[in-house]
Order: C-alpha cells, then structure tokens, then sequence
C-alpha cells in the first residue's frame, strides 16, 4: 500500500517530506489538507494527529506528524543505508542537530517574520527582523565552522531540506539575505544543483509570493491561537 502524506502545497514542513520521498524515489500519495477550510483543525484529521499540525504521514495506518521525524522515519524504513540519513553516528547528529536548529529556531524566527503576517493578522515588527538576523547569523556560523558544501556534510541530507525552505519564504518575501555568504551560496547551489527538488519549493514560492499579494480569507479556519485577519 502506497505512503500517503497529508500536506500543503505552500508549507515548509511539507515541501521538506515531499523532497525526501523524490529524491529517494519513494512512491507516495499527496492529499491536499485544506488550510483556508480548517481541515487540519477537525476531529477527523485529529484521530491522525492530535496536534492538528501539517504534514502527516500515512503508513498503512501508522500516522506519523512531525516533519522531521517523518524524513528520519522513511530514510530508516525505506532506504537505511541512504546518504540522505548518514548512518555514522557523529554525522548523524550533525543531521539531527540541524534538523533541531531549524525546528527550535531558524524556521520558528523566521516563519513568524515572513509567513505568520501573509496569513494572520500579525505585523513584522523591529522584534521579529532582529530575531530573523539572528538566526541567520547562528546558521551562517554553523556554516562556516563546518566548512561543508551542504548543511551537514559534503553531500544532501534530509538536513538541507526544511533549512533550505525556511530560507526560500525570505526570498519569497524578498528578504535579502545576500550578506550571509555561505547561505546564501549553500541556497543558490541547491537551486542549480538539485532543479527538480527547487520545482517543488518553486511552485510554493510563487504561492506564498501571490498570497502576499492577495492575503486569503481564513474566517473559516477558528484557529485557537492565531488571530484571523479581519475581511472588509
């Protein structure tokens, strides 16, 4: 039985597990989850993840959220001796590390500045632009003390993937971040050296760059945290 992925077309974290299961030539099915209609937010979608949060992974009946534990979860299942998820253990926690970094704090700062003002009714703020320059310094750091080609070592893993989509909703805003030259380097080579997998982060960066444009309207959503933008 095909992997089913209940995701977003626009969605850092679903772009990131779409990317891993090409690249690993995974066959999988894509159900679109939708957002403006709350469909993460019903009971139904909650007996699959309790935290209503997207993506989730469907493996004949074994729901799994969490980007990254999904990526950790089909390179071990399907393709354990994958690079994508090194098996050396110092390697491994590098990966890990970065998959970490970007959960706990480079998507958190950055996505609260780029994608959070786009879809609710939030503003970018002097705060949040100080915390977006710092997570870019930190990961530039990790960068340069590395010394790789990639995020963790010297070839793709499923590190580069959410790290690499955080950093497209700055270009998707068009947030110059040109001064950080080892990502902004690290990001560019993706892009010419992996086309196929920056066609999936393309199309939602044209998404979220229409979006911006055209805020949506998500009365329907009752989202229990967020404040919906009010619609004229």
């Amino acid at each position: 039985m095909a992997l089913k992925l209940y995701g977003v077309s626009d969605g850092p974290p679903s772009l990131s597990v779409r990317q891993a299961l090409k690249w690993l030539n995974i066959p999988f099915e894509l159900i679109n989850v939708d957002f403006g209609k709350g469909e993460h937010m019903t009971p139904k979608y909650a007996q699959m993840n309790p935290q209503k949060e997207i993506p989730v992974l469907d493996d004949d009946g074994f729901f799994l959220g969490e980007s990254n534990a999904i990526l950790q979860y089909i390179c071990d299942k399907f393709k354990p001796t994958s690079e994508l998820y090194p098996q050396d253990p110092k390697l491994r926690a590098i990966v890990n590390h970065r998959l970490c970094f970007n959960l706990s704090t480079y998507y958190a700062n950055i996505s609260a500045y780029t994608m959070a003002p786009i879809f609710f009714d939030y503003e970018r703020t002097d705060l949040g632009l100080k915390k977006v320059k710092m997570a870019l310094d930190v990961f530039e750091t990790y960068l340069s003390k590395l010394g790789t080609s990639h995020v963790a070592c010297d070839h793709l893993t499923i590190a580069d993937f959410p790290l690499f989509n955080s950093t497209m909703t700055l270009e998707a805003i068009g947030f110059d971040f040109s001064k950080y030259t080892k990502i902004y380097n690290w990001y560019i080579n993706f892009k010419k050296n992996y086309p196929e997998l920056w066609k999936i982060s393309e199309d939602a960066m044209k998404e979220i760059q229409h979006f911006a444009s055209n805020p949506p309207d998500l009365r329907n959503l009752n989202h229990p945290i967020h404040p919906i933008r009010k619609v004229n």
